[in-house]
């Protein structure tokens, strides 16, 4: 099976900012969002640097929705939704279920967003340091 491209996974992230902006419009739907998010972190193999930027991209979209870090623009932050929405989809390009191979369309949008969004995401990963309520390995 062929891997995503660049291209495959910009469309992918289109697709899923779109359903980001209105997940984002209701709290209640955000919420268990982000808890299946955190579900199938528990079930993934990392793979790459990438796919360890989601607890970054998680941290992102929890301080945003409660208003302790608003400093970035709406886009963005549904950007970072889409690609958390694609990365927790089960109906992808390649279905998850497939071993190391299921999350490599995953990474792909992970990195898109990155690349597209990186720097309102590396501002609030400094703002986090600044303020104290930076993620320690093992926590």
């Amino acid at each position: 099976m062929a891997s995503m491209n660049e291209n495959e996974a910009k469309e992918a992230l289109e697709k899923g900012t779109r359903k980001a902006e209105e997940i984002l419009k209701d709290r209640d739907k955000i919420e268990r969002f982000l808890q299946g998010l955190e579900d199938k972190m528990r079930h993934v193999p990392f793979v790459g640097r990438r796919l360890a930027e989601v607890t970054v991209m998680a941290s992102l979209v929890h301080s945003y929705v409660r208003k302790e870090y608003t400093d970035i623009p709406f886009r963005s932050i549904a950007a970072v939704v889409g690609a958390l929405v694609y990365f927790v989809s089960p109906l992808d390009v390649i279905p998850d279920f497939l071993p190391i191979v299921g999350h490599v369309d995953d990474v792909a949008v992970i990195a898109v967003c990155w690349k597209l969004m990186g720097q309102d995401i590396e501002k609030y990963k400094r703002w986090r340091k600044r303020t104290g309520r930076e993620i320690k390995p093992g926590k």
